[in-house]
C-alpha cells in the first residue's frame, strides 16, 4: 500500500514517513482510554472520522504523532493509539515545529481549539503557518471556551452573552480561514464535524500536502454553545447556505444550483442568482492559484450568520518548508565546517570572569 491511496495528487507531505505492508483498520487507532467528552459533543464525530481515515494513509502507527494544547479538543492524543503529547495552552504548534524539524520520518498533527489556537496560541499559529512547517493542524471551532466552562472565545459572535461577557461581547471575531490565508498558509480547508465524507476528503488532501495544512472544523458544543451550526446541518437550510468548493468546477450551490459565486469590485467575490449572470462570469474554483487573494476573497463570503459558508479546500499551493530548509542548513554546516566545541569555547565571543 502506498503512502496515500485516496485518489489525491501525490504532493509529498508523507514522502519521508515509513509505510506499512498491511492496511490497518479504524479499531487499530483507538486507544484503551475511556473517551470523556460531554454527550452530544462534536468531538466524538471528529475522533471517529480521523480514526476511520488514518488507515487509508498506509503509515505505521509509530510514525504518527498528535500534539495538542489545552481545551476539550486537546484530549485527542489520549484517544489515539499513536504517539501523542498533551502540551501547554496555545503552544502545540511550537512543540510540533520542533518535532517536525527534527524527525522528518513522522507524520505530525496538531489538534487545537478556537480558544487555544487563536487567543493565547495565536502568535504560535501564525508563525507556524508563515514558516510552512510540514504538519497538519486541526482547528476545532465551536465559538466558545468549553473546558473552562463557557467564556467567550476569539470566534464568538459579537454581542454573545457568556460567563465572561454578561452584557454581550464587544469584540469583532476572527475568521480563522482569513487569518490563516493572511499568514500565507499553503493549505487551508474547512469541513463540518457532521460531514464525515467531506471531512475525510479535506483531511486526505491536508495529509498529502507538504507544508503547513490548516483544517478548520465547525464543531458543536452542546453545553455552552449548542446549535451554533445547526443551520448548516439542516437539510433544507444547508442547501442554500453551504458553498462546496470543488477544484475545476464552477462555484454554484443551492437545491437546484440557483446561486453562483461571481467576481465583484476590486478583487472581491459575491453571491448572485445563477439565472441573472452569464456562465462565463461564474468563478471556476482553483485552489492552486499562487496569489492568496482569490482564496481570501472566498473566505470573506462567510460571516458569523453562516448565510454563505464555503467548505472544502480554499488554497493548496507549494513552496519550500521550514523544516526542509533548516535540515539542509544543518547538513551543509556539518559538511563545510565540522563542529569544534573547543573552538567555540575559546573563540572571540568568550570572556573570563575573575
Amino acid at each position: 500500500m502506498t503512502a496515500i491511496d485516496l485518489g489525491l495528487p501525490a504532493l509529498g507531505g508523507l514522502d519521508d514517513v515509513p509505510t506499512t505492508e498491511e492496511p490497518g483498520k479504524a479499531k487499530d487507532y483507538k486507544s484503551d482510554q475511556e473517551v470523556r467528552w460531554c454527550p452530544g459533543c462534536g468531538d466524538y464525530i471528529v475522533l471517529n472520522t480521523v480514526q476511520s481515515f488514518l488507515p487509508s494513509l498506509g503509515l505505521k502507527r509509530e510514525n504518527i504523532v498528535f500534539v495538542s494544547g489545552i481545551g476539550c479538543s486537546s484530549r485527542f492524543p489520549y484517544y489515539m493509539n499513536t504517539y501523542g503529547m498533551h502540551s501547554i495552552h496555545g503552544r502545540a504548534p511550537a512543540i510540533a515545529t520542533g518535532l517536525a524539524t527534527s524527525r522528518p520520518d513522522l507524520s505530525v498533527w496538531v489538534v487545537t481549539g478556537d480558544g487555544d489556537a487563536l487567543s493565547i496560541g495565536g502568535n504560535h499559529l501564525i508563525h507556524t503557518l508563515r514558516r510552512n512547517v510540514n504538519l497538519t493542524i486541526l482547528l476545532f471551532n465551536n465559538r466558545i471556551y468549553g473546558l473552562t466552562k463557557g467564556q467567550y472565545s476569539p470566534t464568538s459572535d459579537q454581542g454573545m452573552v457568556t460567563k465572561s461577557t454578561p452584557m454581550g461581547s464587544v469584540d469583532t471575531p476572527f475568521n480563522p480561514i482569513s487569518l490563516a490565508l493572511g499568514a500565507e498558509a499553503t493549505f487551508v480547508g474547512r469541513a463540518l464535524d457532521s460531514d464525515k465524507k467531506g471531512l475525510s476528503e479535506v483531511l486526505g488532501a491536508a495529509a498529502a500536502h507538504r507544508g503547513s495544512a490548516l483544517v478548520e472544523i465547525y464543531q458543536n458544543c452542546p453545553i455552552f454553545n449548542d446549535g451554533a451550526f445547526d443551520v448548516l446541518k439542516d437539510k433544507d437550510e444547508a442547501a442554500s447556505r453551504l458553498i462546496p468548493l470543488r477544484s475545476g468546477e464552477p462555484v454554484t450551490f443551492g437545491p437546484q444550483g440557483e446561486y453562483a459565486v461571481v467576481r465583484s469590485g476590486f478583487g472581491g467575490l459575491e453571491v448572485a442568482a445563477t439565472s441573472e449572470v452569464a456562465t462565463a462570469d461564474i468563478v471556476t474554483h482553483d485552489p492552486t492559484i499562487d496569489d492568496p487573494a482569490y482564496a481570501f476573497a472566498l473566505s470573506r463570503l462567510d460571516d458569523q450568520t453562516l448565510t454563505h459558508t464555503p467548505t472544502g479546500i480554499f488554497r493548496q499551493v507549494q513552496r519550500p518548508t521550514y523544516d526542509d530548509a533548516a535540515r539542509e542548513q544543518v547538513s551543509k554546516a556539518r559538511h563545510d565546517k565540522p563542529a569544534d566545541l573547543q573552538a567555540v569555547l575559546t573563540g572571540n565571543d568568550t570572556w573570563t570572569v575573575s
